[in-house]
């Protein structure tokens, strides 16, 4: 087939792209890449706001909307997304069609030059030292790791984090491990967090191959010629992950973090919910047989809620909806 793979213009996104352009050429298909400039990106020189766009996801959610509307327009016929950006939900029309094998799903931390870790990494970190992240699951588990850092948002990609941490805007920023190493970054890596320290976001690590639901169409539909790109066992994985999400009402931008980790027939499933202040944090973890990752995911979910985690989500969804909007 000759298709047409859309994605954003940052150097992770292309890198994803053309991760799946060189496997669907691999499987005999010509295939190109298409550039998607998306209002996401233009609003990410405007100042941060949770949410923003009215989308689940903030400015993340226009990334993922507007390839998904390339899509459905047929503008493009794949459209490469990181897992852990996606809703729950396709659009009607729209499928995850493969989902990658898994790059390491942990969160690591990135120092600027001059700030020595001690022993023991972010927690040998200096008191009062400026930690970024623009995620609230990262600052609500970190601020109850080290309530004593001071803690702020940042926007760009990664390189543009990686410049404001080099420009002295903070002393570290926290990435995802993937991004880095899949741009050959792993070198500016200073410690690495167990998923124990800081649970890694649903899908993290993974990356999302949409395509139209055109299976009808059979061994001739765009979904046919994606699938042998799917990594079975990550997929489990991440519908065990995605699961809590879903038990619990929440989204990309949701205090919550999961991790399901293969052993053997089994999947061992561990998820965070934590207040943004970082005062209350609640775990759960389960294992169950990988063939049924909806199950363990729900078992889990249900430990969460028996705990609390509906108080620690109804308060932050409140504080989030009182917030005030930018001008």
């Amino acid at each position: 087939m000759r298709l047409t793979v859309g994605t954003r213009g940052s150097a992770l996104a292309l890198w994803q792209a053309n991760w799946v352009r060189d496997r669907l050429v691999i499987l005999r298909h010509a295939a190109e890449i298409q550039i998607i400039q998306t209002s996401g990106d233009e609003g990410l020189s405007q100042p941060a706001a949770g949410g923003a766009s009215g989308l689940p996801g903030g400015v993340k959610g226009l990334f993922i909307k507007e390839l998904e509307e390339a899509l459905l327009e047929k503008r493009v016929d794949v459209a490469v997304h990181s897992l852990k950006d996606l809703s729950m939900d396709q659009p009607p029309g729209l499928v995850i069609a493969a989902v990658s094998e898994r790059e390491d799903p942990r969160d690591v931390l990135v120092c600027r030059d001059g700030v020595l870790l001690e022993q023991g990494g972010f927690i040998g970190l200096p008191a009062g030292a400026r930690v970024a992240t623009a995620s609230v699951r990262r600052q609500a588990q970190l601020r109850h790791l080290r309530p004593d850092l001071q803690y702020a948002p940042i926007r760009g990609n990664v390189d543009t984090r990686l410049r404001k941490l080099d420009a002295g805007e903070c002393d570290a920023v926290v990435l995802a491990a993937a991004g880095l190493v899949r741009l050959g970054l792993e070198a500016r890596i200073s410690w690495v967090f167990s998923p124990d320290q800081l649970c890694p976001a649903p899908g993290q690590g993974a990356l999302g191959i949409e395509t139209r639901a055109d299976a009808a169409l059979g061994s001739g539909s765009v979904e046919h010629a994606v699938a042998p790109i799917e990594d079975r066992v990550t997929r489990r994985a991440i519908r065990a992950e995605r699961t809590v999400v879903w038990c619990l009402d929440g989204n990309c931008s949701t205090p919550l973090g999961a991790y399901a980790e293969p052993a053997g027939d089994l999947l061992s499933l561990t998820a965070v919910v934590a207040s943004p202040d970082g005062s209350r944090l609640i775990r759960a973890s389960a294992s169950g047989p990988q063939a049924k990752p909806e199950e363990l995911g729900n078992r889990v979910a249900e430990d969460l809620l028996r705990q609390g985690a509906r108080e620690i989500l109804d308060d932050f969804s409140q504080s989030q909806a009182s917030a005030p909007t930018p001008q």
